[in-house]
């Protein structure tokens, strides 16, 4: 029976990779179709997957997807976007709609999706990945380690949430200048930083992994949270629920899908985070739409669970509610926004976040990068009392650190309360005659 099923499998695997072959992905570039956004269409073969392929091409190219139309019934999926640049134009830029045309209108791998969101080997660097308590002074404390064992830091992002952190790190070992691979200096990178990020939560544990993989950060980081349950909030947590995205899930028996609507306040790769969440939760999305041209973002998915099933329960519901709600959360950048440039050096990181700490700045979330021996750094910053970052303490620190290297970039900005309407407005208006939604005990009708 063993040797049935997997001949079944492997016929199964044999039939996907020739369906692909002869469907190859089509990649259509149209910059006259609409009047302020450039449309990309895309048709492929369907995989759990592929919508967060496209959007993370298109994310990590810092486009702006400002509308969104995703159809994948049966076998093929089809997908439509309007994107823009930075600056709200569209994209002329040939190297660019190249490299969109090349990523997505090839299969390189058919088993697997490696390409977008894989590990690959790279003796260039060690990659750390952190997970623990969050307080004021942790990534001080955990680069002044790193520093005090000569790791200097290339690459690092750290997001927190819930008072829980998350950060991956890439490091050099600093006599050679490239990956770490002393058994024993791994292990004490280990030790020390998990005994420093598990802090004095006696509830919650910690987790530090040394590897020499390449992953997409971003999406790495959104796992390390999701598996610490940072979406599971605290009996004392006082945020006012009009600060939180409006998210809702209702059932359609009819067509047997879940629904699932969301409206929050637009912001970048808004969309990554979403379709990165439902994807790690094995949901499988059929149908969406996305609308954010304004500065509200409307998004709306037609899901089912990788096991065909939609959602089951009232804890399901709840759950996937959460796990929306953190997704979108995570990346808000609550606090004032400082960039730094100036020449890497080892320590760096760790002088500057002492700094900060001196100054009682608690660092919300950081992006540390280095380009041709460039540090170009960003950090989200807030006082460590809850207060507004005083203007005194701002100059105080960009004369200690110079004030040409350290500048100001802007203003903590909150969450505006979304507007509370049915969550059973659906976008798709007439794509379906006759509909019937189940919100989990009550059947509604509508036409």
């Amino acid at each position: 029976m063993e040797v049935n099923m997997s001949f079944s499998n492997d016929m199964d695997d044999e039939y996907e990779k020739l369906f692909r072959r002869l469907n190859p992905p089509r990649v259509v570039i149209d910059n006259e179709a609409c009047k302020n956004a450039t449309v990309i269409r895309v048709d492929s073969a369907n995989k759990h997957g592929k919508l967060l392929e496209v959007v993370q091409v298109l994310t990590d190219l810092n486009l702006i997807i400002t509308k969104a139309y995703v159809s994948s019934d049966g076998g093929w999926f089809m997908d439509v976007f309007n994107v823009t640049d930075q600056d709200g134009n569209k994209v002329t830029d040939e190297a660019i709609l190249d490299y969109i045309t090349k990523s997505l209108g090839t299969e390189p791998c058919f088993t697997s999706s490696k390409r977008s969101f894989g590990v690959k080997q790279s003796m260039d660097h060690t990659a750390i990945e952190l997970t623990g308590s969050d307080r004021p002074g942790l990534l001080s404390e955990v680069s002044a380690v790193l520093a005090h064992l000569k790791c200097n830091v290339l690459n690092a992002e750290v997001w927190t949430h819930n008072m829980r952190a998350a950060a991956v790190m890439q490091v050099t070992d600093d006599e050679t200048g490239s990956a770490i691979t002393d058994p024993e200096k791994l292990s004490k990178i280990k030790e020390l930083l998990c005994n420093l990020l598990k802090g004095s939560n006696k509830y919650r544990g910690a987790r530090t992994v040394v590897s020499h993989g390449v992953t997409h950060t971003e999406r790495r980081l959104h796992q390390m949270m999701f598996a610490d349950r940072d979406y599971e909030r605290a009996n004392n947590d006082v945020l006012d629920e009009k600060q939180r995205p409006n998210v809702s899930v209702v059932n359609w028996y009819e067509k047997d899908y879940s629904v699932i609507t969301i409206r929050s306040k637009d912001r970048p790769k808004l969309l990554f985070d979403t379709v990165c969440t439902l994807t790690d939760m094995e949901y499988v999305v059929f149908h969406a739409n996305i609308d954010a041209e304004g500065p509200e973002a409307h998004q709306e998915y037609y899901i089912k669970h990788i096991d065909g099933s939609p959602v089951k329960s009232e804890a399901e519901r709840q759950r996937i509610i959460q796990c929306l709600e953190a997704a979108i959360e995570r990346r808000v950048s609550e606090g004032l926004k400082l960039e730094l440039c100036t020449t890497d050096r080892i320590g760096l990181l760790s002088d500057v976040t002492r700094i900060f700490r001196e100054n009682s700045l608690t660092v919300t979330r950081a992006e540390v990068t280095t380009r041709a021996g460039k540090a170009v750094n960003t950090f989200y910053v807030s006082d460590a009392s809850g207060y507004p970052v005083d203007a005194k303490t701002i100059d105080s620190i960009r004369q200690a650190i110079g004030q040409t290297i350290l500048k100001v970039k802007g203003s903590p900005e909150e969450l505006k309360p979304v507007s509370q309407e049915s969550p059973t407005r659906f976008l798709f208006g007439g794509l379906f005659k006759s509909r019937s939604f189940v919100n989990f005990g009550s059947v509604k009708s509508y036409s």
